[in-house]
Order: structure tokens, then sequence, then C-alpha cells
């Protein structure tokens, strides 16, 4: 394992902050080539350490005010169960993060909704639909008092 040295850090940093900064402003703000920076970012995608850049939405901007984190325990917990859930899971539009988690629940979801009534529709339709959910609760979430998607970078490894 080889730890990622400063400058592909700063990279990193600088890609969190803004996923649309050009590869000639990230060269300049590191007085570097656009041609290094430019193979540090490919060689950074292909060993998976930058796996996709994306665009953050403001939720209440495109009609998706309402945001429950559902803890979900299964009633059976054979391979086979657990497999079918996550794929049924991946094809839900509504949750955003999908969570194996241990403790007394099995899994922790993240779902976005425009409102009450269309949470019940997705509850009532689609997650209760699924096979093996056992007990489910829903936190809804009142204001955010932190968002953030930049992980801060330390020792970190490319391996």
């Amino acid at each position: 394992m080889n730890k990622i040295d400063d400058v592909n850090k700063k990279i990193l940093d600088l890609l969190q902050e803004n996923s649309s900064i050009t590869n000639a402003e990230l060269a300049e703000r590191l007085n570097l080539s656009p041609t290094t920076v430019f193979d540090r970012v490919k060689k950074m995608e292909k060993k998976g350490i930058i796996s996709k850049k994306v665009v953050l939405l403001n939720p209440a901007k495109v009609g998706k005010e309402t945001i429950a984190f559902i803890s979900i325990s299964m009633s059976g917990h054979s391979a086979k169960s657990v497999k079918s859930f996550r794929e049924a899971i991946e094809n839900l539009p509504e949750v955003l993060e999908c969570y194996h988690i241990s403790g007394a629940d099995d899994f922790i979801l993240k779902v976005i909704v425009e409102n009450m009534q269309c949470y019940e529709e997705f509850l009532l339709h689609k997650l209760i639909a699924l096979e093996n959910i056992g007990k489910i609760r829903t936190s809804f979430v009142m204001s955010t008092v932190k968002y953030q998607t930049k992980i801060p970078l330390t020792e970190i490894y490319d391996n």
C-alpha cells in the first residue's frame, strides 16, 4: 500500500470542493503543468480513489422536501435474502443511501421524497413490498445542522 502524496491530496481536496474545476484551473492552483495534473487525476480514477464526479442539488429547490432515515430489521438473514434486499434497494430512486449495519437493525436508509403523502406511498407500495422486511422505524429530518460530502484527508493510501 502506497501513501498518497500531498499533491494528490490537494487535487482530491479541490475536486471535492468543486468537481467541475477544469484541469487548467487545477494545474494553476497547484503550480503544476496541466499534463501532470491530468495524468494524476486519471491514475486516481483508474485506481478507484475517485469513483465519480457529481453535482449536488438543493432538495427544496427541486421539490424534495421530506428526508427520512429508515432503520430496517429483516425477518430472514440468509445470504440470499440479504442479496435480494440489496438488489431491490438499488432500484428504488427514493433511496439516496443504504448501509448494512451492525446492532439491533440490519440496514439504514436515507430516503428523499416530495412530502409525507409520497413517503406513505413509498412505504406502503415499495418498501413493505420487499421480501424479508421485519421491523421498520422511521425518523424524519426536521432541519439540517450539517451536510457535507467532502471527506477529510489525512493519512490515505492508494491500495
